[in-house]
């Protein structure tokens, strides 16, 4: 059975955080809110957690992971950025984008597109992502909440709870956070290429 918390969306309690914390440590999985829909979250290092959000959302092995990070330092130790790179990703975070980077050797393989070696990465703009990953001190290892069949992606907290009571360790719940997931750009060749049109604007890479 999933532990419960409910969070507020401005300013998450700290022990709640820190009882996050520990179930992340404990190798456990999430379901957490972010500024673009609910996602599950567990530490990189956790392969297990990985296979769990495989079996709960039916994800092939082409499929790109994201890290989610704190803050830019933390972003750059994962993915190669030139200063082109550099200055798009920058100006578009933290928000609603997920950014397809080449990979460094900090990410772990089984992470990594098998082709490409690339990985997906964002900085969330919303107050309890944050709290989490400052109290974990590493990304998250992230995807979307959005169940096999369905359209949108779960938003409502006690719907998770309900749903996924047996195939995750903690729900944090802090208010619907919208059903549009983040807009994906493609900057591992060079050109921005638009994956997929979501809450941030994608004119600025067009």
């Amino acid at each position: 059975m999933a532990k419960y918390f409910d969070v507020h969306p401005d300013n998450p309690q700290a022990r709640a955080i820190a009882q996050v914390g520990r179930v992340l440590r404990d190798d456990g999985l999430i379901a957490y809110p972010t500024d673009s829909c609910y996602a599950l979250g567990c530490r990189i290092g956790n392969a297990k957690g990985l296979d769990r959000i495989r079996e709960i959302r039916h994800l092939g092995s082409d499929h790109h992971f994201t890290l989610i990070c704190r803050d830019f330092a933390q972003l750059g130790q994962f993915v190669q950025i030139n200063n082109a790179v550099f200055r798009a990703v920058k100006a578009a975070t933290p928000g609603s984008y997920t950014f397809i980077l080449p990979a460094t050797r900090e990410v772990p393989r089984r992470l990594l597109h098998p082709k490409k070696k690339t990985v997906g990465v964002r900085i969330p703009e919303h107050a309890v992502t944050s709290a989490i990953l400052a109290e974990l001190g590493e990304p998250l290892l992230s995807s979307t909440l959005l169940l096999p069949g369905e359209e949108e992606p779960l938003t409502q907290g006690w719907e998770i709870k309900e749903r996924l009571d047996h195939v995750v360790d903690a729900v944090i719940d802090s208010g619907e956070c919208g059903t549009v997931p983040t807009t994906v750009i493609d900057l591992s060749g060079g050109e921005p290429e638009i994956l997929r049109v979501g809450a941030g604007d994608p004119s600025r890479f067009e």
